[in-house]
């Protein structure tokens, strides 16, 4: 399970004495152990899926804390956030390209038959439950935005 490579991880990182790693992967765990007690699952544990959900919403707040720091004036820190950014994402599955996401987007379209704007969540669900944690939530939406106006 990926939450055993994460502990597993942990350890190496250490016995390396690779501190950076080993509080950014401490994190992770106690960010998992607090979705497994608000949800019930602290002794059954989470699935793989509903950890690599969760690694890529640690993964985006990485990345809007770096834009804020950026934002700031403060490139070191926002370059911290950046790397703590990339070593999440090395648990998660490859993203999927645009032209991909694309492809499920007009694949979910023309099995639901749908038009218009009204659709747009329909086409979204569909297509988040077949990418999973390959695509980032907001690209789908703009593109689905797109495809349907």
């Amino acid at each position: 399970m990926l939450e055993d490579t994460i502990e597993q991880d942990i350890k190496a990182a250490l016995l390396a004495g690779d501190k950076q790693k080993a509080t950014t992967l401490r994190g992770l765990k106690a960010a998992l152990l607090n979705v497994k007690v608000a949800t019930g699952k602290r002794d059954s544990g989470l699935s793989d899926q509903e950890v690599q959900a969760q690694l890529a919403k640690q993964a985006k707040q990485r990345q809007e804390s770096a834009d804020l720091y950026k934002q700031a004036g403060d490139q070191a820190r926002a370059d911290a956030e950046l790397a703590e950014k990339a070593l999440i994402e090395a648990y998660l599955p490859a993203q999927l390209s645009e032209a991909d996401i694309i492809k499920l987007i007009d694949e979910a379209i023309a099995a639901a038959g749908a038009s218009g704007p009204q659709a747009m969540g329909q086409v979204i669900g569909q297509v988040k439950a077949k990418a999973g944690a390959g695509a980032d939530g907001a690209v789908i939406a703009r593109l689905v935005k797109e495809k349907l106006q």
